[in-house]
């Protein structure tokens, strides 16, 4: 494990049609790049309690909530595959960000407690103390989706993601299984989501609003809490 950050910025949902996305796409052409990995699959394991103490809480909207997930972008080629373990907490309209990178075997083995070969640091202290409270953490949902990212060209904190193809599940919950699931949204929709530091550049205030874009409260595992476990829809359908 040798990669740690933490971030803290604004993040705002827009879930958009085909047209609007196009639209939003085009006026990002003069300010905006493309990021160096081009389009990505993003495999995610939520992380809650047997009950879902988490995401119940989560989707009653309070002040602060905070997830835990692992994440691999593109497929792992083995157990020992690069991942990284993310702690998220939102408070105010504010996200907070803690990041690791491990192996995917030994994250496993160490968010369950049967392992702690993780280096002892100020994020894998904080990652620890909130497994250990919680208790019964275990991996509930596979999240998946294709991802192509974008950054500011005067403003790198700037960043704009379309995420297309969500789909969620409740079996295989590991990452080296390939994606497949129930879809979150339609074919025909993306998920674009806006992190900032600060307020938006006007271009893209006007963008936003000649595309009719309006903000949306959208978390995908409380979407996908909503469809397969409260939806009685466990382990999914296959989704091609």
């Amino acid at each position: 494990m040798n990669v740690q950050m933490t971030f803290a910025r604004v993040e705002i949902k827009y879930l958009l049609t085909r047209k609007q996305r196009d639209q939003i796409l085009a006026a990002m052409k003069e300010h905006m790049m493309p990021d160096d990995f081009g389009r990505t699959s993003i495999r995610n394991i939520y992380y809650d309690t047997e009950n879902y103490r988490l995401v119940r809480h989560s989707i009653e909207k309070p002040p602060y909530k905070e997830k835990l997930r692992v994440r691999s972008y593109g497929s792992l080629k083995d157990p020992s595959g690069n991942v990284f373990v993310e702690l998220k907490k939102k408070y105010d309209g504010i996200v907070y960000k803690r990041r690791l990178s491990a192996h995917w075997d030994e994250a496993a083995e160490w968010l369950a407690g049967r392992a702690d070969s993780l280096p002892d640091t100020q994020i894998s202290r904080e990652i620890r103390y909130f497994r250990d409270h919680y208790k019964t953490l275990r991996p509930a949902v596979y999240l998946s989706y294709d991802r192509q990212a974008y950054y500011g060209k005067d403003n790198r904190a700037l960043r704009i993601t379309f995420d297309e193809n969500i789909l969620a599940r409740t079996d295989r919950t590991s990452l080296v299984y390939e994606p497949y699931g129930t879809p979150l949204i339609r074919r025909d929709q993306a998920l674009m989501e806006i992190k900032a530091d600060g307020g938006y550049p006007m271009w893209l205030v006007k963008a936003l609003s000649q595309a009719g874009a309006g903000k949306v409260s959208f978390s995908k595992y409380g979407k996908a809490y909503e469809m397969l476990i409260m939806g009685n829809a466990e382990g999914g359908r296959r989704y091609a």
